[in-house]
């Protein structure tokens, strides 16, 4: 613990870092409100349009995690461990992927989205986007420890409720639905979007890591 206060007084005075991983979990808090407006949208014109949206965030994204990347290659004093920020970065580009791939497989396999399985858990994902953007906000200073623990016990729960509806959409799903093309259809889009919880719990996991090691 001395040797990491130590080295904390090394750090960045930009803390590019920090700002980065804000700005990817800003992002993905957007793009998963997004991704509930869509499932929520009947037309599918319009669902194209919010697509769209989500996929040039995913792109925003891509590059916010380019260039943590890049300044993990650059400094050599970084606010926590390289393999952290790598694992934390990568954790949060999956959601970001995921969360858009459920989205396109919408509209590409022409899904109606008014389906209870697929907006319970657009509800949970919007949700833990906005709980993985909290715990990131307070890796800045780690001082508020209740708001950041607060935050992981959500993302699992999260992914626990996550896997429930999953289980539940399928046996719903083989139980009422004739066309064996719809069942194969909807099966992908829920396992898609249960990943994505998956990807959440993830990014709650190297979080907690980070914290564990440094506050």
């Amino acid at each position: 613990m001395v040797i990491n206060t130590f080295f904390r007084i090394f750090l960045p005075k930009d803390k590019i870092f920090y700002e980065l991983f804000e700005d990817v979990a800003g992002t993905l808090t957007i793009m998963g409100d997004k991704l509930k407006e869509l499932v929520n949208e009947p037309d599918f014109d319009n669902r194209s349009k919010l697509i769209q949206e989500i996929e040039d965030l995913e792109h925003v994204n891509d590059d916010y995690t380019h260039k943590i990347f890049t300044e993990l290659g650059k400094n050599f004093i970084t606010p926590f461990d390289r393999e952290d920020i790598h694992y934390l970065a990568t954790a949060l580009d999956d959601i970001a992927d995921y969360i858009y791939s459920s989205a396109k497989k919408i509209n590409f396999y022409r899904v109606n989205p008014n389906d209870i399985g697929i907006q319970k858990m657009a509800d949970l994902i919007a949700f833990g986007c906005k709980e993985v953007q909290k715990a990131v906000v307070e890796l800045r200073n780690m001082k508020n420890m209740r708001q950041i623990t607060d935050a992981l016990v959500a993302i699992n729960s999260i992914e626990n409720q996550g896997d429930d509806i999953f289980d539940m959409s399928i046996e719903r799903l083989f139980a009422t639905e004739p066309d064996a093309k719809e069942v194969i259809k909807k099966r992908e889009i829920y396992q898609v979007l249960e990943i994505v919880t998956d990807k959440c719990e993830d990014a709650g996991n190297v979080i907690e890591s980070i914290i564990v090691k440094y506050a």
